[in-house]
């Protein structure tokens, strides 16, 4: 009898060490894709800190370049434009080579138009430099999002907003940082800034080598992501063009905030620079808040509840801004913020479970259509600015999150698309 015991609980100590065995890769695994997943976070806070320093030194350059609203809107749209045109092809080409060490080149780039930005003696020159931050974006997106998806374990939503959260993060903090730091030096302040991309250059190295290796983890495996629809390639297209049309929406109404907020609060409400960049400020925080919420709230509910409401659900709240005091802007807005951001990484994972074989396409497209809308947002809202008044441009603005009715028109998926293999968190999907 004794010995039966001994025997059983030699067995039981064997299923354990066996199963711990089993356990203790999973563990270090998941550890490995969150630090991956929080680097590039922390990489995309830093790219889209540095992108967010235009906006914020409009009022700067509006001065010392003696520009219109006409030219800083052309700014605005060389940065976003050369974004957009560059995103979706660079994804495409990624999605058949992927490119592990473009990341780190991206972000030199963006360090280069940093310097160039500080020293342009003409509009000219600050038209090369937007340029440049536009190429940094172009390269950075595509691939920094794939990588978002291949550490993301299966919970892409959360790995979207967690990888996007950091870009409004930086948008946050640019403003702030550009009141500290630039206000009191003038342009040349922005070379403060070159010391953040020289801590992100050698950390996307390191991710750039982690990359690499789960590509070759990949091609082992043989893992492929297939659809988990079975859609038919017009009804596909029909709901990509529908989405599409929705980050028309929101990012048109993004470009009338992000890039003119400052100039409606300094005209409506006589405030100073400083005070209107801390408004800007907090209205960035806000957007970085709702895109946190809104991926996990998509990962729980559904994509396509999350877009009705953070589209749509924001009309009354842009209708009423134009007409309310200075407290009451500040207050709607942040709820403009958060609701509103909430939008885009629903929007881009639905976007991925439609088509889950070509990420890096989606994504470029996605973040280059987004770039220009409000690029192209910008310039619009600039003439018309000119032509009528910016107050006039934010009644106009505020009709256009009706446009979150089309979402109706997009076929119900199942929340979170997912791998052949069940979705092993070691098993990314196939470029």
């Amino acid at each position: 009898m004794r010995k039966c015991r001994k025997m059983a609980t030699k067995d039981a100590g064997l299923a354990s060490a066996v199963t711990g065995e089993m356990a203790m890769p999973e563990a270090p695994r998941h550890a490995e894709l969150l630090r991956i997943l929080a680097a590039v976070s922390a990489c995309h806070l830093i790219n889209d800190m540095v992108q967010s320093l235009l906006p914020s030194m409009f009022p700067i350059l509006k001065t010392s370049f003696h520009l219109d609203f006409s030219q800083i809107g052309l700014i605005a749209l060389t940065f976003q434009t050369t974004a957009s045109l560059l995103q979706p092809l660079i994804g495409h080409f990624t999605d058949r080579k992927p490119l592990p060490f473009s990341l780190p080149v991206g972000m030199t780039s963006t360090l280069v138009g940093l310097v160039m930005l500080a020293y342009a003696p003409t509009f000219g020159m600050l038209l090369v430099a937007a340029a440049l931050f536009g190429v940094g974006s172009a390269v950075f997106h595509p691939e920094s999002s794939r990588v978002a998806r291949m550490a993301s374990g299966g919970r892409d939503g959360f790995a979207q907003s967690f990888f996007q959260v950091g870009g409004n993060t930086g948008s946050a903090f640019g403003p702030l940082l550009a009141a500290l730091l630039i206000l009191p030096r003038g342009q040349v302040g922005v070379l403060w800034f070159t010391l953040a991309t020289l801590v992100g250059i050698p950390l996307l190295v390191w991710v750039s080598f982690w990359y690499r290796r789960e590509l070759g983890h990949r091609a082992q495996k043989a893992v492929v992501e297939r659809a988990q629809h079975k859609l038919p390639r017009a009804k596909v297209i029909g709901a990509l063009f529908v989405l599409m049309l929705l980050v028309f929406s929101k990012y048109f109404y993004i470009a009338s905030l992000t890039n003119y907020y400052t100039f409606y609060l300094i005209r409506r409400f006589h405030v100073s620079v400083a005070s209107a960049q801390l408004h800007l400020f907090v209205l960035f925080g806000a957007i970085a808040a709702g895109t946190l919420i809104g991926g996990p709230v998509g990962d729980r509910i559904g994509r396509k509840y999350v877009i009705w409401v953070s589209i749509l659900g924001v009309l009354p709240f842009t209708l009423a801004m134009p007409y309310v005091n200075l407290l009451w802007t500040g207050v709607l807005s942040v709820i403009i913020g958060v609701v509103l951001a909430s939008a885009f990484a629903a929007i881009l994972v639905y976007a991925q479970e439609l088509v889950p074989t070509r990420i890096g396409m989606i994504s470029g497209l996605f973040f280059g259509f987004a770039f220009g809308m409000g690029g192209i947002g910008a310039a619009v809202l600039g003439k018309m600015a000119d032509a009528t008044g910016i107050i006039y441009v934010y009644k106009v603005c505020a009709w256009l999150p009706a446009l979150g009715l089309l979402t109706g028109l997009l076929p119900n998926l199942e929340p979170g698309g997912g791998m052949s293999d069940g979705g092993d968190m070691e098993e990314p999907e196939r470029v």
